[in-house]
Formats: structure tokens, C-alpha cells, sequence
């Protein structure tokens, strides 16, 4: 199982903050796992769109596409943040 979680706009536009889903075949990665959210449709095709900013962590560190993902990871989706 993957522990997602989903922070800020991503959080209040997909209606939770978290979620646990079996890793589904053929995913193998950070990219993958995207991949297969936005077939959900409707808004979740449009909020992890390619061309949305959306960044991901994988056990808290920072993580790319190509990061690997195994049974347990904590996987996390949010907005880059910016300081002031």
C-alpha cells in the first residue's frame, strides 16, 4: 500500500488530504503514479495535469518522475511553495 497525501489547492480541489491505495501494477515510479491519478478524470486530470505545477515527495525528500516507489512509501503532492 501507498500512504498518499495531497496538500494545499491539490488537497481542497480533489476533496482529501490523504488516501491509501495499492500500488497499481505496471507503476513503478513518481511519474507513473501521476499517470494513473489523472486517468481518475474530471478534476484529477486537470489538477496533476503536465502542465500544472505539482510537486512530489517520496518519504519526505524531495522526489523526481523517475523516483522509485515501493510497497509503503509515503508519496506527497503539493504546490511549490514560495517564501516571503
Amino acid at each position: 500500500m501507498l500512504n498518499v497525501l495531497y496538500f494545499a489547492r491539490l488537497r481542497d480541489a480533489l476533496g482529501r488530504d490523504a488516501e491509501r491505495i495499492e500500488l497499481p501494477a505496471g507503476v513503478a515510479d513518481v511519474g507513473g503514479l501521476l499517470d494513473w491519478l489523472r486517468q481518475r478524470g474530471d478534476v484529477w486530470a486537470a489538477e496533476l495535469a503536465p502542465g500544472r505545477s505539482v510537486r512530489a515527495a517520496v518519504n519526505q525528500d524531495m522526489a523526481r518522475p523517475d523516483t522509485p516507489l515501493r510497497d509503503g512509501d509515503e508519496v506527497a503532492f503539493f504546490p511549490p511553495v514560495t517564501g516571503g
